[in-house]
């Protein structure tokens, strides 16, 4: 069996209509983790570590209830309470690893498979510099097709420059050879910004990670240097800035009901 674990290297892309309009690209990385597979890849990688130290590695502590080794219990929970049921369910994970240690994950995607490999559930884990964050568990029809479409409002706030009266409308195009993560957020104005990851999928070896830390050395951090210098140039753009406000708890959830009527619960 092929493993479902990989390299994805492409882009970010984010484009902010208005009120300034605004662009940004940067070349970027990420992990596709099967958490079936991670101690395996740990045990026979020299580059990468599951809950341990590495060059590059996945920790169970950067997600969810931040719960070393509960992982797996936290998106099954919620799975569960999204109405589907989780008997051999497979869990795939797209996100930024940790590098000598550090990591800032924006949004973290878990792609959520029956046995047969058919995918009937994406939980969309948003992260902000505030350490505050919120899960979004939508459900997969059965007759999705291959590009995914799903839609949600905002629960929790993410940038000083984006109001929270807004909603996201997410396209997404699975891992294969190629991955597609697309946001489209609105308000009651219409578009605002659109931000997207589209990379390749390369093979989840010591080569690859090595190629990829000689093509982006220090990415992480890069990626937290990267947040501040956009939000100063939003600034001196003149953007507004809409002060934080405090989560009720560090960990939220939404649970989004396929159907026309897309009826959310805060769970």
């Amino acid at each position: 069996m092929n493993p479902v674990s990989a390299i994805f290297s492409g882009h970010v892309i984010h484009h902010r209509r208005r009120p300034k309009v605004h662009r940004l690209n940067y070349s970027v990385f990420s992990l596709l983790i099967d958490l079936d597979e991670a101690e395996t890849l740990s045990n026979s990688l020299k580059l990468f570590g599951y809950n341990r130290p590495a060059v590059f590695s996945f920790h169970d502590i950067d997600h969810g209830r931040q719960e070393k080794g509960g992982l797996r219990g936290w998106v099954e929970e919620e799975v569960r309470k999204a109405g589907i049921s989780i008997e051999g369910i497979g869990i795939s994970i797209l996100c930024y690893p940790r590098i000598f240690g550090y990591v800032f994950n924006p949004l973290t995607v878990y792609f959520c498979h029956t046995e047969d490999g058919a995918l009937r559930a994406i939980l969309y884990e948003v992260c902000n510099t505030f350490h505050e964050r919120h899960a979004y568990i939508i459900p997969v029809e059965l007759n999705a097709g291959g590009t995914v479409r799903h839609e949600c409002a905002k629960g929790m706030y993410v940038s000083p420059f984006v109001p929270m009266d807004c909603r996201y409308r997410f396209r997404i195009a699975p891992p294969d050879e190629t991955v597609l993560i697309a946001i489209d957020e609105a308000d009651h104005d219409g578009p605002l910004l659109f931000a997207s990851f589209s990379g390749k999928r390369r093979p989840l070896t010591d080569l690859m990670l090595a190629r990829m830390l000689l093509a982006y050395p220090l990415m992480t951090l890069k990626i937290m240097g990267a947040i501040h210098w956009e939000a100063l140039l939003l600034w001196l753009k003149g953007v507004p800035v809409h002060r934080h406000r405090k989560a009720d708890s560090s960990l939220a959830s939404t649970i989004v009901t396929a159907g026309s009527a897309m009826k959310e619960k805060k769970a």
